[in-house]
């Protein structure tokens, strides 16, 4: 049986949409109760719901095959999977973002505050900054507002938190998108099952484009 990790949330209901009109159906994920594990016998597969962050990590241990992450947390953790598909949901961008009419001062260590902290590190060796990271795990934005840093690193899908509190975007670090993964001995030993899935849910993705 091939075990899927699906994140919980909106995110998590649009994909397993896209494994229902593969063919990757499981008709007891749609009963109303609290159920975490949902299987089909019949096409040996097995869903499962978990944590957004945590996709990752089931399928990098082996408790799931396959599983869809974001891109941020595959940048932020990188966990030793294969990513097969970009499935071109979930989208938006990881960015810097600051207070309306901040200017960088070069001469002196940026104050960034973020909760992706191996993103950000990454982004700014890249291009030679000195900065000095504040680890937030919420309400990012009110770091610039209350003088605790001078940018943000964060996660932008319209931008409306952003402009409500007199931020903007500075600079975009990365597009954000939902992935398909799989685990690297799973994908060994079943690879027709997967390869199937994965060759699936890209003509799904192809198909969207196409119409867009």
């Amino acid at each position: 049986m091939l075990n899927i990790a699906l994140p919980k949330g909106r995110l998590g209901e649009k994909v397993y949409e896209m494994f229902e009109k593969a063919g990757y159906d499981c008709p007891s994920i749609h009963e109303k109760n609290r159920k975490l594990i949902f299987e089909n016998k019949e096409k040996d597969i097995c869903f499962f719901w978990v944590k957004p962050s945590d996709v990752n990590i089931y399928v990098e241990r082996g408790a799931a095959d396959i599983g869809v992450a974001g891109k941020d947390i595959l940048l932020e953790y990188e966990p030793d999977v294969y990513e097969l598909v970009d499935l071109d949901i979930g989208k938006c961008m990881m960015a810097e973002a600051a207070r309306n009419g901040y200017i960088d001062q070069i001469q002196r260590t940026k104050r960034v505050a973020t909760k992706f902290e191996n993103i950000a590190r990454n982004y700014y060796a890249s291009i030679g900054r000195d900065i000095d990271i504040i680890h937030l795990n919420g309400s990012i934005e009110l770091a610039p507002i209350l003088g605790l840093s001078d940018v943000i690193v964060d996660i932008v899908e319209t931008g409306t938190t952003l402009k409500e509190n007199d931020l903007a975007v500075v600079e975009k670090i990365v597009d954000i998108s939902a992935r398909l993964i799989a685990n690297k001995s799973s994908y060994e030993f079943k690879k027709a099952q997967i390869n199937a899935i994965a060759d699936a849910l890209r003509e799904q993705t192809e198909q969207r484009k196409e119409k867009a």
